[in-house]
């Protein structure tokens, strides 16, 4: 785990340089991006919700439910700095298994 956090990299960082070309590119991979990420989202909110009885009925959490739920929130924010305009690197457009750290400052 100490591996990961070594070769990890922080995704909103401050970027001054900014490609034109690239901002009319965003807006059509954006939208690409956005359907995947509707697509996806509807799932998981279906798998949520199929959880959320599984939780109550069994008391305890089907483990592959909550890495497809996973798997979308993680999906998320690795899109998310290149939609809100943080970055020009482009993610992929379908999912790619990604690691997300939580860390104190």
């Amino acid at each position: 785990m100490d591996e990961k956090l070594q070769n990890s990299k922080q995704l909103f960082v401050y970027e001054e340089d900014a490609g034109r070309f690239e901002l009319f590119i965003r807006i059509i991979y954006a939208f690409c991006i956005s359907l995947v990420l509707g697509v996806y989202g509807f799932i998981a909110n279906i798998c949520l919700f199929v959880q959320w009885w599984v939780v109550l009925i069994f008391g305890r959490r089907n483990h592959g439910l909550s890495e497809f739920i996973r798997g979308y929130l993680e999906y998320q924010v690795y899109v998310m700095a290149y939609i809100n305009l943080m970055t020009d690197k482009r993610p992929n457009i379908m999912p790619v298994p990604v690691d997300i750290f939580e860390s104190e400052r």
